[in-house]
């Protein structure tokens, strides 16, 4: 008979597998309670920072339908659940481990693949979601201006021969 505790604990990790587009999974050997909650409040109120039991862990990824993490959770573990983009969160976790050198970024999970250690470092270099629609928003507008010019230069040429006829006939 499974303890009822541990079936809580293992039903509450999966539902934040479930309801997080990404997660992070760290080790937080050596960190104070103050350093946690330093770092819990970088990561912003869309990330959930908890620690976990390994073999829990396990169990609750599998239910979730995640089997990235069979057996390769070992030591203290805590996870970032990050619900929305992830880039934000990554940053702050990879910023907080320059930091605090205790904070060791493991490996992650998103939208359905598994992230190494340096595909969450990768993810934490990428800019916000703003600033990349803000540059493809400038580089189609570029486009756009360049073909209206385009468009319009066998016209105005067109004009400027006419033009030049015209004052030719008249001289």
């Amino acid at each position: 008979m499974a303890n009822p505790e541990k079936v809580d604990a293992v039903s509450e990790i999966a539902d934040l597998f479930r309801e997080s587009d990404a997660a992070v999974i760290t080790e937080y050997r050596g960190l104070s309670v103050g350093d946690l909650q330093e770092l819990r409040r970088s990561l912003g109120s869309e990330t959930t920072y908890a620690v976990v039991k390994n073999t829990l862990t396990e169990i609750a990824a599998r239910e979730a339908g995640i089997d990235a993490f069979d057996g390769t959770l070992s030591g203290p573990t805590a996870i970032a659940f990050i619900k929305g983009e992830p880039v934000g969160p990554a940053k702050a976790l990879r910023d907080f481990a320059k930091t605090h050198e205790q904070l060791v970024i493991k490996s992650g999970y998103f939208e359905g693949a598994v992230l190494s250690k340096e595909d969450v470092q990768t993810l934490a270099d990428l800019e916000s979601r703003e600033v990349l629609l803000a540059k493809a928003a400038g580089a189609m507008q570029a486009s756009m201006s360049k073909a209206a010019a385009t468009f319009a230069a066998p016209l105005s040429k067109a004009a400027r021969t006419v033009d030049a006829l015209r004052a030719k006939q008249e001289a």
